[in-house]
């Protein structure tokens, strides 16, 4: 894939495991209904260290992707996204690009910026998408860099020709301002959460968020 023009979807799902805390949702069920939604796009996020469970769980939301013709995506762990033959997204703090590259081989390859420079650098990087934020404030993160806010986006999107996801307390109220500042697509985490955590509820959010960026 690397070196091909690569296009984001709207939406970028991320299935953060800390925001699943019983059997009732997990992630696999989030992905299930999400890709029936008509997603094309899922990240698994697990900032915690891997056990058995979470790669049998990645791999059942990767077989999911593939029968969907979705995009998977592994957060931080290069070996595991090759292993599961996944895309893979990095942070400032994790793999190098160049050396994530060399593990993922082809795969796509995403990576985190958060400020003019780390864009600048981040656009000379052997990634195809760049993710920018925290566009407002956030709690998925322990420590969030600074907010970015829309006027950064809209900024700091001038810099790179690369696709670009914004990120960071993206709601189904700012989403639109987000991709009108010129992000190409919006990564939701929590906000895919609806109060009431059923299947008729999520599917309906899920919709409604589908609808918000189309």
């Amino acid at each position: 894939m690397f070196g091909t023009p690569f296009q984001l979807p709207r939406l970028y799902p991320i299935l953060d495991t800390s925001c699943f805390d019983g059997p009732a949702l997990t992630p696999v069920t989030m992905a299930q209904i999400l890709l029936s939604c008509g997603a094309r796009i899922l990240q698994y996020r697990h900032k915690a260290s891997w056990t058995q469970d979470n790669f049998d769980q990645a791999r059942k939301i990767a077989n999911l992707c593939e029968d969907a013709g979705a995009l998977f995506v592994v957060n931080d762990r290069a070996d595991y996204a090759r292993l599961l033959g996944a895309a893979l997204h990095v942070g400032q703090e994790d793999l190098p690009p160049v050396a994530a590259r060399k593990v993922i081989g082809q795969e796509v390859l995403g990576f985190s910026t958060h400020n003019r420079l780390q864009v600048i650098r981040g656009n000379e990087e052997p990634v195809e998408y760049l993710a920018l934020g925290p566009v407002f404030p956030t709690r998925s993160k322990a420590n969030p860099d600074p907010v970015v806010g829309v006027e950064g986006v809209r900024i700091l999107r001038a810099l790179t020709e690369k696709p670009m996801v914004a990120i960071g307390g993206i709601t189904l109220e700012n989403a639109r301002e987000v991709l009108q500042a010129g992000a190409d697509s919006v990564a939701v985490i929590s906000g895919l959460l609806p109060p009431v955590r059923d299947v008729s509820s999520i599917k309906a959010r899920a919709q409604e968020w589908l609808r918000a960026v189309a």
